[in-house]
């Protein structure tokens, strides 16, 4: 942004200032699909990037990408490249990832108790995830 004479001003972006612990968690590993690829990669283990997206309905290719740089970033997911060719990656939960799940889970089992009955509009990745079990 220009200013006047000699004078430029960069607006740029703040980073946010969390210091809630709660926020901080949300901010890890919130959000729509975040918490979904946790999910499946907890259900699968370790898996390639295309089988990842086949469990993953109604995701797009860039959303996924970038959902699945940030868990790597945070530490909760890990990425790993097999030097080969055709090369090929594949992701699994780190220590910090399989934390997450039951608190992910404790949630489900919360939420099933709070929402309306929908049950046609449960997902497939839900009936197999076993959370009402634990």
């Amino acid at each position: 942004v220009y200013l006047g004479k000699d004078h430029f001003y960069l607006d740029k972006k703040l980073e946010k200032d969390i210091r809630c612990p709660l926020e901080y968690g949300l901010n890890l590993f919130g959000g729509k699909w975040k918490t979904r690829i946790l999910c499946v990669l907890n259900l699968s283990g370790q898996i390639r990037y295309s089988t990842l997206r086949t469990e993953m309905v109604d995701i797009t290719d860039a959303v996924l990408a970038a959902a699945l740089k940030e868990l790597v970033r945070d530490g909760l997911v890990q990425r790993i490249s097999f030097d080969e060719i055709p090369p090929h990656v594949e992701y699994r939960l780190t220590p910090a990832g399989e934390s997450v799940i039951p608190i992910l889970q404790h949630i489900c089992r919360w939420a099933e108790h709070t929402m309306k009955d929908d049950s046609a509009r449960t997902m497939k990745l839900c009936e197999r995830c076993g959370y009402t079990e634990q």
